[in-house]
């Protein structure tokens, strides 16, 4: 049983040390800095921006006359009448449920779009990582993000930056 362990740890070891030498090209990108230095993210979050402009301003909209019910009820809530203070609660209820859900909605729909976005701008990215490690003939490509320590490893982050752009 001890054999066979060790027999089996044997070749472990081996396939790792044949697999680090059959990557003899091994590079370094960092794809954070280039997601940020690409002027299309820029364009992305304005184009965003105008996108769910209407909303936002719907729900800014919505906020403010719920505070100025809430205001009212606290402040005049004591000398209304009953029925009047009654439908005031509902109304300011039924308001802030709407607006819960309004919220929610637009937070999932723009969660959703930049995700969509910026999942297009890493598919940019990644086939330009390709490019790069095909022309200086790399075998692997790490995210520099990830290594803690690289002495071999050249940075192709500038390159894969320009085959971007």
């Amino acid at each position: 049983m001890k054999k066979l362990l060790c027999a089996v740890s044997l070749g472990i070891a081996l396939a790792f040390s044949v697999g680090a030498q059959a990557a003899d090209k091994i590079a370094v990108v960092n794809v954070g800095e280039i997601f940020q230095q690409l002027p299309a993210r820029e364009a992305v979050e304005k184009q965003l921006e105008n996108e769910f402009k209407s909303r936002a301003s719907e729900l800014q909209r919505m906020e403010a006359d719920l505070q100025t019910k809430i205001q009212k009820l606290q402040r005049d809530g004591s000398t209304m009448k009953s029925s009047e203070r009654t439908n005031l609660e509902k109304d300011v209820m039924a308001k802030r449920e709407e607006f819960g859900k309004k919220a929610q909605a637009f937070e999932q729909d723009n969660r959703r779009r930049h995700m969509e976005e910026s999942n297009k701008i890493l598919g940019r990215i990644q086939d330009a990582i390709k490019v790069v490690a095909a022309k200086e003939g790399y075998d692997v490509v790490i995210n520099a993000n990830v290594v803690a320590y690289s002495v071999s490893g050249k940075d192709i982050t500038a390159d894969v930056l320009k085959q971007v752009k």
